[in-house]
């Protein structure tokens, strides 16, 4: 598009983290991930399954006020609604968690359970929807409901997640993933309803930033893609 500078570092971080989120069975077949450039535009992920995406293959250039450019998948609308409504917001990542999803089904998302759950303190929002969103009106109610949440999920139909880096957005995927797989534990043993969720003040004490929480996340889920050793080393 012209007019809108991508460097090759903002190309292959979305590249890296679309293979990350393959290689951690996060997507599959479907999903996408963006990251917002400016106020006006954000970069999506090559149209094609996550973990396929090679090396060097650039991302599209998306405007997040005006239609989608050809060959951008329909759902990645739902980023621009998302975009339009929190400046907050970096990343965008459309997933399919396995557990996320097995929940959803049941009309359930994951509670506060664990440390890692926190993160979304016991609200995520459930979009009762199994629908694939293909028109702005159906994107611009889900980014409604989403509000000022992290995490979005679309029952039998995967999850939104966001965050105000691409690093932020990946890990709190994992995360999510890893929230649902304790909630379904629970509920095969029985223990759901006599064990309490976290609490709103506890859940804002535990989900802290600091330490590199982020960070070392994303060097555990990217670690030996050649594109991120390859960042690693120019950053030394």
């Amino acid at each position: 598009m012209s007019g809108v500078v991508v460097s090759d570092a903002q190309q292959r971080q979305v590249r890296v983290a679309a293979r990350a989120l393959a290689k951690a069975g996060l997507v599959h077949a479907y999903g996408h991930c963006s990251m917002r450039l400016d106020a006006d535009h954000f970069l999506v992920c090559a149209a094609l399954p996550m973990g396929l995406i090679e090396p060097k293959q650039p991302g599209v250039v998306v405007p997040v006020h005006s239609a989608l450019p050809d060959g951008v998948l329909g759902e990645v609308r739902i980023h621009q609604q998302i975009y339009q409504r929190r400046p907050d917001v970096g990343a965008v990542i459309r997933s399919m968690p396995p557990h996320v999803m097995t929940l959803s089904c049941a009309g359930l998302t994951p509670q506060s359970r664990h440390g890692l759950g926190s993160y979304f303190h016991s609200s995520i929002p459930l979009w009762d929807d199994p629908q694939l969103l293909r028109d702005d009106d159906q994107a611009a109610a889900l980014a409604d409901q989403l509000a000022g949440s992290p995490a979005l999920v679309m029952r039998g139909n995967g999850a939104i997640v966001v965050g105000a880096s691409l690093v932020e957005a990946v890990t709190l995927n994992w995360y999510l993933e890893d929230a649902a797989r304790i909630e379904l534990q629970l509920h095969a043993a029985g223990l759901a309803s006599r064990l309490p969720s976290l609490s709103k003040e506890q859940t804002l004490k535990r989900a802290t930033s600091t330490g590199r929480i982020y960070e070392r996340m994303w060097d555990y889920l990217t670690a030996g893609d050649s594109e991120a050793v390859e960042a690693a080393h120019q950053e030394k």
